[in-house]
């Protein structure tokens, strides 16, 4: 996609903090080779099981490594997630004709959001130091809290786009 000198282009992206159930997960899968070694030193049949067993962590592995990187072009923000440092999926693209507020995430402009039904959409990287911001959505009767962390550029192109709409405290 080109972008043209007068739209409003910004990116930036996080790694996600490795959670308890991932460090298990890879810890699970090491454990899996260590067995699959000793299943192919058995020989006959068991040694498919621990070829498969072998080729299944390999392919999952690198899924387990997890970055988010956010686009904004000219009032549209996609949320891409990226696993094994090689596969993109776009998660979210909204547009934000539809978003009622983004704020930081414990910002007092939020509060009138914390009684409500919201589906919560997470893309920051879990890190203890990260500052979040929150994005409301509305699309139809449904509300959505989006989380994420730009970058000091895409917070003033956003804000640049969208004034009204954006607490910076």
């Amino acid at each position: 996609m080109g972008v043209s000198m007068n739209q409003l282009y910004a990116e930036a992206g996080v790694k996600r903090k490795d959670t308890a159930a991932t460090m298990g997960l890879r810890i699970l899968m090491f454990f899996g080779i260590f067995i699959s070694l000793f299943l192919i030193l058995l020989g006959q049949l068991w040694s498919y099981l621990g070829v498969i067993i072998i080729v299944l962590v390999f392919f999952f592995y690198p899924r387990l490594s997890v970055e988010y990187e956010y686009v904004f072009v000219d009032g549209q923000l996609d949320f891409d997630r990226i696993t094994g440092k090689a596969k993109r999926k776009t998660m979210l693209r909204i547009d934000f004709e539809q978003v009622e507020i983004m704020a930081p995430f414990n910002s007092p402009a939020l509060d009138s959001y914390n009684n409500i039904q919201l589906e919560k959409k997470d893309f920051s990287s879990l890190s203890k130091d990260s500052k979040p911001y929150a994005i409301i959505v509305s699309a139809g009767s449904k509300k959505m809290k989006i989380l994420f962390e730009p970058s000091e550029k895409m917070l003033s192109v956003i804000k640049q786009k969208n004034s009204r709409k954006v607490a910076l405290y």
